[in-house]
């Protein structure tokens, strides 16, 4: 459909248009009050899309976390363009010059690809520190000041930080707006960024507060369900960086999901996918063997984590669309 390659559209597709019968999902979403829009695609077609609760489908949603998938898919396009040398450059020599006064030794063996598994060791710029974190003067200076509490490599410590240094390396060695390419570099897969926050000094957050429309976010999981070619065959994004962004790496300490590079990794219904999350509930999954792509936007001040929300948005992905689509098959 045009309106998915556009990421406008204003399409309620009904159960009985769609081959895949999506009742009891629908009956799910129905007793979520936080929950917004759901979109679904099944072999490159929109099959649901439907707004809850009063909310505009083609309403602007601030897909909060779910950005640090699309901030991978930027370090990915930047790395075949010869931009950044791969995932083991280091990141001091990238900032030496926002490093603080005195910096930890282990700074410099911190590269790209901690950044992106969320393995740098610093203490993290989420959860109780966010606050104090974006009120600094200088959001790339505050992240790489962090002390370190995990080796380099080690646990995982999921931190916004580490996206937004990513976006100001990006910035730096692209000489161009993080915001402008990812329009650019994506340009034809229907993904579109309309607002993107920047720290004191212009630097898009990186993995926060991004505003897309559902359509767009659901564009963007097909981007990857497709390998990283558009509809019309153009290649965005290298099929090997989709495999290493989906290579598991480390583990959340708050939940089962596994990470690779920007993206948890569980299955769903015993089917292999792949998701971005974003808090409050901003999920868009993707299940390549089933050709499968959902994207879920929900009230945005509201937790899905500690809340039970996220595992909720998971049951209703497992049992109401992945095991009804194995049925059908």
């Amino acid at each position: 459909m045009r309106c998915l390659e556009l990421g406008l559209c204003a399409l309620f597709v009904s159960v009985e248009a769609s081959a895949l019968d999506l009742g009891a999902m629908d009956k799910t979403a129905e007793g979520f009050s936080n929950i917004k829009t759901i979109h679904v695609a099944h072999k490159g077609e929109l099959v649901w899309a439907k707004a809850y609760n009063k909310a505009d489908i083609n309403e602007l949603a601030n897909i909060k976390s779910a950005s640090k998938s699309l901030m991978s898919a930027l370090v990915g396009i930047a790395i075949d363009r010869g931009i950044l040398e791969g995932v083991d450059q280091p990141v001091v020599a990238l900032l030496a010059d926002r490093l603080p006064s005195n910096p930890d030794s282990r700074l410099s063996d911190v590269t790209i690809g901690h950044l992106l598994s969320m393995q740098a060791g610093l203490e993290r710029t989420s959860g109780r520190n966010y606050g104090r974190w974006v009120t600094s003067d200088d959001w790339v200076k505050s992240a790489l000041s962090r002390p370190f509490v995990e080796a380099v490599g080690g646990a995982m410590q999921y931190s916004t930080g580490n996206t937004h240094l990513l976006s100001a390396i990006i910035m730096r060695q692209s000489g161009q707006h993080t915001y402008r390419l990812a329009n650019q570099w994506l340009e034809g897969s229907g993904v579109w960024v309309q607002s993107w926050e920047t720290s004191p000094q212009g630097i898009p957050m990186g993995g926060n507060q991004v505003g897309m429309t559902p359509a767009s976010l659901l564009a963007f999981g097909e981007l990857y369900r497709r390998g990283g070619i558009t509809k019309t065959g153009q290649r965005l994004i290298s099929e090997d960086w989709i495999k290493e962004s989906w290579t598991p790496r480390t583990q959340s300490r708050f939940h089962r999901g596994e990470y690779g590079y920007g993206w948890f990794i569980q299955s769903f219904s015993g089917v292999q996918g792949y998701y971005g999350w974003g808090y409050g509930g901003q999920m868009v999954y993707v299940l390549p063997s089933l050709e499968l792509t959902i994207a879920i936007t929900s009230e945005e001040n509201l937790p899905s984590g500690r809340t039970g929300y996220r595992d909720l948005l998971h049951d209703m992905v497992s049992r109401d669309i992945v095991s009804v689509l194995k049925a059908e098959d």
